[in-house]
């Protein structure tokens, strides 16, 4: 679909969509697609949910990225029909309350980013199990010994782990597999069968934990895996393990981890967020004790990044938003509206 096919007043359609938040620099895709379907488009920056109900009172959608929308927000939106995520999760979206008042809520598929979430876990895992930041540390201060990345272990023939066997899981699962490593994975929502056809054996958490020389985390964040990674689970890994975590970062507990880390429970951790998620916060200081550790990676959340995703995400974020509100339904529906509330 392009801009092209919401033609300016085919459907009568009128109102505003806001742009919550976003960091992409500029709103020209779009205010290319809004105006075409002959919509107003205007962008802020909401950090608060004060800051959405002071913007988007008169905003018949809303498209956000990091900004939280919950239910004290949703009732002082009146005009609201649809709000559509940036992105594939939608923890910062109250999605029953949306229900409830007839909010449609959107998301984007994974397929958006999902090779670039693969290749990003990846690169975590050969940089921290090669200790590529420690060499390039140690060579640009003046050390040109390989002794300063010691140890280095071959990855061939150890246990490669992943939380999850979705589509970006299978995936990893795919580049990993060269490498030589035997590939082990827990899902509860993924039959045994799934699993062993794709070349990796199932197992339960707890082995997972357990066996894994690496352990890749691509599950979604919800109640149950919130935390999912403590001190206890730190505690039952290898020492010479090492975690990696493409998905959200609340599933691991920063202060566990860094805990873990300095007492080398674990060997090193490979991070695309921590569990604080600074974009979401206003004033955010680089005081996590994560990153001033020897033994972790951190990236700030940009596993899902290349330029094609950039540009499918927000394609797909405001096609979405524009489809509902010319009565047209969503492509990637996150709730289930009654027929009196479309």
């Amino acid at each position: 679909m392009t801009p092209t096919d919401f033609a300016p007043g085919a459907s009568g359609a009128s109102g505003t969509i806001m742009i919550a938040d976003s960091d992409f620099g500029d709103v020209s895709i779009e205010r290319d697609i809004a105006s075409s379907a002959g919509f107003r488009l205007e962008s802020r920056q909401c950090r608060t949910e004060e800051d959405v109900i002071r913007y988007g009172r008169s905003a018949d959608g809303i498209l956000t990225q990091y900004a939280h929308i919950g239910a004290t927000a949703m009732a002082h939106l009146p005009n609201c029909r649809v709000i559509a995520r940036y992105g594939t999760g939608v923890d910062i979206v109250d999605v029953d309350a949306a229900t409830r008042l007839g909010i449609q809520v959107t998301n984007a598929p994974n397929d958006w980013c999902a090779d670039e979430v693969a290749d990003h876990a990846i690169a975590l895992w050969l940089s921290a199990v090669r200790n590529i930041v420690s060499y390039s540390e140690a060579t640009r201060a003046g050390t040109w010994q390989w002794q300063s990345g010691a140890p280095i272990w071959r990855l061939r023939g150890r246990v490669f782990g992943i939380l999850g066997f979705g589509a970006i899981a299978q995936l990893i699962a795919d580049r990993a597999r060269p490498f030589g490593v035997e590939l082990i994975s827990h899902d509860p929502f993924v039959e045994a069968e799934v699993l062993r056809a794709a070349g990796v054996r199932p197992v339960a958490f707890d082995e997972l934990v357990a066996d894994s020389d690496y352990l890749v985390i691509q599950a979604p964040l919800t109640p149950h895996t919130h935390h999912l990674f403590d001190e206890a689970t730190l505690a039952r890994m290898k020492p010479t393990a090492v975690l990696v975590n493409t998905a959200r970062g609340p599933i691991v507990s920063d202060t566990a981890l860094a805990h873990a880390l300095t007492n080398h429970t674990i060997a090193a951790a490979a991070l695309d967020d921590l569990e604080e998620e600074p974009a979401k916060q206003r004033d955010w200081h680089p005081d996590n004790p994560l990153l001033h550790l020897p033994n972790a990676i951190v990236t700030p959340h940009a596993a899902y990044y290349s330029e094609q995703s950039m540009r499918a995400v927000r394609t797909l974020a405001t096609e979405e938003a524009v489809r509902v509100l010319t009565g047209r339904p969503p492509h990637s529906p996150v709730n289930t509206l009654g027929p009196n509330e479309l």
